[in-house]
This record gives C-alpha cells, sequence and structure tokens, in this order.
C-alpha cells in the first residue's frame, strides 16, 4: 500500500528492525512503548497513518508524532527523555541519618530497629520522618535491620587445617586391617505425642497434625558408624559421662575381630578427652584417636547419619514414651543398616586450604601503583 501523501516514507535498516521488534517481543517492555514500537513497524511497511491509528487504537496525530520521532532520533526515539521530575524532599544528609540509625544499637527494651521506632526516633531530634520513607530510604541503601544472619568468629588457628586434613584423608584413604569409626553422641532426643491423631495426606489435601503435644521426657544416644561399610551401632545412654563412653568402646572392643586395629573419629567433647578416658584408650593401645578441630563438628561423619535420623523419624515422630522413642530409633538404625552404603566424602581440606591461602594472601602492590591512583 502507498504511504500517506502528506509523509515522507519510513525507512528501517535491518539492524533497526531487530531492534524495535525485540522492544516488541520484550517481556518487560511498558505498554506505551511496545505501542510506538509497533507504529514504526507498521510505517515502515508502508502502511498510512490513518490505517495504523485505526489497527492500533489511538490517533493519527499519534502515529505521526511518533513516526517522525523515529525518522529524526531512531530506535533511541521511541524512549522516553529523562526528566528532571520533582526536587527530592529529603537529601543526603537525611537519607544519611535514617541509614546511621539503622545500623546502631537498638534503644534499651529493643533488640531490632523498625521503620517506625526508626521514625520516632528521627522525630525526636528534629527530623520528622514517615516510617513508609524510612522504609524506602533503607531498601535503596539496602540496609535490613530486621534480618540477621549467623557467623563464627573462628581464629585463624593452623592447627585447624592440619586436623581437618588428618579427618579427611582417613576418609578419602581408610588405612587397611584398621575398623575405622565415627562416634559421637546425640543428646537430649524429646519424646512427645500428639493429643490427637494425625490425619494423613491423600489426594487434594496436605497430612493435618494436631498442634498441641505432650511431653514424656528425652533421651539420648551414642553411635558409632562404620566408615567402610556405612552400618551404624546406636545404643540409648542415661548420661554423657566417661563412664558411659568407656562401656560403649568396651562394647565395640567385644565385637570387633581382634585381628583388626581400631581407629575413632570423635570430637573434643567432655566425655572424650577426659582423663578416665584417656587413661583407658592408653591402657588399650588397639584404639588410636583422631579428633575433629573445634569448630568443626560437621567433619564427624556420624553428624550425617544424626541429621538423617531426624529428618526422617524425629522431627515427625509421634513417641508415647521414652521406652517408645527408644524403640523406634532402634527399629530405625535396623532397617538402615539393611541398605546401608558408605558416605561418599569429597571435602578435601589440604586443598581448601591452598584456596583459603590464595584468598588471604595479599598480592604485592605495583610501586607505581599509588602514583597511578593518584
Amino acid at each position: 500500500m502507498m504511504a500517506h501523501p502528506g509523509a515522507a516514507p519510513l525507512v528501517l535498516s535491518r539492524k533497526q528492525e531487530r531492534k524495535v521488534r525485540r522492544i516488541v517481543a520484550g517481556a518487560h517492555t511498558g505498554q506505551a512503548l511496545a505501542l510506538r514500537a509497533r507504529i514504526v513497524l507498521l510505517a515502515g511497511q508502508g502502511m498510512p497513518g490513518s490505517r495504523i491509528a485505526r489497527q492500533l487504537g489511538c490517533t493519527v496525530p499519534t502515529v505521526r508524532a511518533w513516526r517522525e520521532r523515529f525518522r529524526r532520533r531512531g530506535v533511541p526515539g521511541l524512549f522516553d527523555r529523562p526528566r528532571c521530575g520533582r526536587p527530592e524532599t529529603y537529601g543526603p544528609s537525611q537519607r544519611l541519618a535514617v541509614v546511621a540509625v539503622a545500623t546502631s544499637v537498638p534503644p534499651e527494651g529493643a533488640t531490632v530497629w523498625t521503620r517506625a521506632l526508626i521514625a520516632g526516633h528521627l522525630a525526636e531530634r528534629g527530623l520528622p520522618l514517615s516510617p513508609s520513607t524510612v522504609g524506602r530510604v533503607l531498601a535503596e541503601a539496602k540496609v535490613r535491620p530486621h534480618k540477621v544472619r549467623g557467623w563464627l568468629n573462628r581464629a585463624d588457628d593452623p592447627a585447624f587445617w592440619a586436623q581437618a586434613a588428618a579427618v579427611c584423608r582417613l576418609y578419602l584413604t581408610p588405612p587397611a586391617g584398621t575398623l575405622l569409626l565415627s562416634v559421637d553422641e546425640k543428646t537430649g532426643i524429646q519424646a512427645t505425642s500428639r493429643r490427637h491423631p494425625t490425619e494423613r495426606t491423600r489426594p487434594g489435601r496436605d497430612e493435618r497434625r494436631e498442634f498441641e503435644y505432650r511431653r514424656h521426657g528425652t533421651v539420648s544416644i551414642v553411635a558409632a558408624m562404620d566408615v567402610a561399610t556405612g552400618q551404624v551401632v546406636a545404643e540409648r545412654i542415661d548420661r554423657n559421662n566417661s563412664a558411659t563412653f568407656i562401656r560403649f568402646l568396651r562394647l565395640i572392643d567385644r565385637c570387633t575381630d581382634p585381628a583388626l586395629s581400631i581407629h575413632l573419629i570423635m570430637d573434643n567433647g567432655s566425655s572424650h578427652t577426659s582423663r578416665a578416658t584417656r587413661a583407658w584408650l592408653a591402657a588399650h593401645p588397639r584404639f588410636t584417636v583422631t579428633h575433629t578441630p573445634k569448630h568443626a563438628s560437621w567433619l564427624n561423619m556420624i553428624e550425617q547419619w544424626f541429621s538423617a535420623l531426624t529428618r526422617r523419624l524425629l522431627r515427625r515422630g509421634d513417641f508415647a514414651s521414652r521406652d517408645d522413642l527408644e524403640t523406634q530409633i532402634t527399629a530405625y538404625t535396623v532397617r538402615y543398616n539393611r541398605t546401608a552404603r558408605p558416605y561418599r566424602w569429597r571435602y578435601d581440606a589440604d586443598a581448601e586450604h591452598a584456596r583459603y591461602l590464595e584468598r588471604h594472601t595479599q598480592r604485592p602492590c605495583h610501586p607505581d601503583a599509588f602514583d597511578r591512583a593518584a
């Protein structure tokens, strides 16, 4: 078709056409911008302005305006020009005041700053701001006083890496002729039962669980995992002390082939490092011990089994008594051992230590670095 007699033909290069079509197809393109792009595409096909207006539901002057804007400025002409807008009500000083309060210690009687608390605190000091304004300022500064993330302040101890590497080497290359055991206790397991029976899941409805529960006391266990096979032996204990732990070691000694040495991997708990435990281990040279570093219980492989026990049994279990809890833990352990497989250990402390040193070693600066920066 012929273009409007009063309008010069609109010619789009291939590059311009690709860009305009990309604007039209964009998932986040605004309606106004998409309309302008469609006007340009139809005008580039030679369609008259009156027909473009009818097809797109706009006016003829709108078609002429954006066709002319594109002719003069190309694709950038389809976008709105920056506008100055209304001047800021609150300048940098007021915004800094909001951030300074949000990053300071909360007032007495509070543990966290809220938007209303920050607004009231600033109003007392002559800076009236609404809580919503405080929220916008904090969002722009990416300050979130209501969020908290835990972390461990661990000293940079070179012995940590040596101990971690010793544990990893045992997992990655278990010694021949040795029963390698990962040992630890799980204490304070709560025996709780729901006041009303749980309604199991069914099509279209999730499992329904009673909120209220009864407490029946706690149970503690000690467990040892054979690293080579993944099988676990667990025993209920009444107290977590040296005498109980030594009794468990005697059980392991009696149940293990006399031809095998026994190597224990365990943490630095008081029952593991007490004078009585160390004396018993010294009197039984068949046993050797490697301790995990401080604040590194995750290196103890039995912790992974405890995690699976919690997820699959304890977290949603219903236990009528402490004996019932012990029975269900025993049943879980027996069922687990039927299909037990060794955990595949991939963490290498030596390689991680090398990466750690690379991250924390300061790179030498070039002598002219400060001159160039200046």
